[in-house]
């Protein structure tokens, strides 16, 4: 039965409240919850529309839903420079029982796209996710790092934003605006199959030309969905253009409504 859709409830939470995030409640019909696990950097901008209506949607299914910024992200306390992965799965645990103490449900299922996939399923454990759904995860640690330093080194040059190249020094250490530093980016590098869970549902939005052997990563066939057009991750011509797809909303939305999760 749908719900209706119910306001958003910003708030600090953590330690130190040092943690912002936006808890949509709903009437807990599906005795489940969703902890929406963001992306890193442009990618987090990018989504944020998308999570949002995500919540929306999870939580007009009776399903509450916490979506929320790692240290360093967003609206938390800290800059860029101080993100961390092992910090961010920290917190990822953190919001997980947070999630619960608001909701009082304690089956917390996870969400997460690119970096926010992977982050789901490094705290699977720690976090005790009842289940994981992941949109595009990275499971070349190496590739990405090299792909997103293409990337800024293309947007240092490019005189359609800027009005000449930039020096070198300039766009150091950054990834797309994004101060990253060097313990950040040897933990993302170091990224690769050895995942410490498998996803219910993977959803590949990946161009075909792109590495994603998805069955490395012990997910069969029947786990996987592909979704069309791919989505523009990596096209900088696109960087600043929100990733919208109401067909992940859809099948997500189904997906934790069924019986998984």
């Amino acid at each position: 039965m749908t719900m209706r859709t119910e306001a958003e409830h910003p708030f600090f939470f953590g330690d130190r409240s040092e943690l912002f995030g936006i808890y949509h409640a709903a009437a807990p019909a599906a005795g489940k919850a969703v902890l929406l696990c963001a992306p890193l950097g442009q990618d987090q901008i990018r989504c944020h529309r998308l999570y949002r209506q995500l919540a929306h949607a999870l939580a007009a299914e009776g399903i509450p839903a916490l979506r929320f910024d790692y240290y360093g992200c967003g609206d938390s306390l800290g800059t860029s420079a101080e993100v961390r992965w092992d910090r961010c799965i920290r917190d990822t645990v953190t919001a997980a029982n947070e999630l619960r103490a608001r909701c009082g449900i304690d089956r917390v299922v996870a969400f997460g796209a690119r970096l926010g996939g992977n982050m789901a399923l490094a705290a699977f454990a720690a976090a005790r996710f009842a289940d994981i759904v992941v949109w595009d995860p990275v499971i070349d640690g190496q590739a990405h790092v090299a792909t997103l330093d293409a990337m800024q080194e293309a947007l240092r040059q490019d005189t359609r934003r800027f009005i000449k190249p930039r020096p070198a020094a300039f766009a150091d250490e950054q990834w797309l605006g994004f101060a990253v530093n060097p313990e950040l980016r040897a933990q993302i590098s170091g990224l690769g199959v050895g995942w410490k869970a498998t996803p219910s549902l993977l959803l590949d939005s990946l161009p075909a030309s792109s590495s994603h052997a998805w069955r490395a990563v012990a997910v069969d066939d029947a786990s996987i969905k592909v979704l069309q057009p791919s989505t523009p991750w990596d096209d900088l011509a696109r960087l600043e253009v929100a990733i919208l797809s109401h067909p992940l909303v859809q099948t997500v939305t189904a997906h934790l409504r069924g019986a998984h999760g």
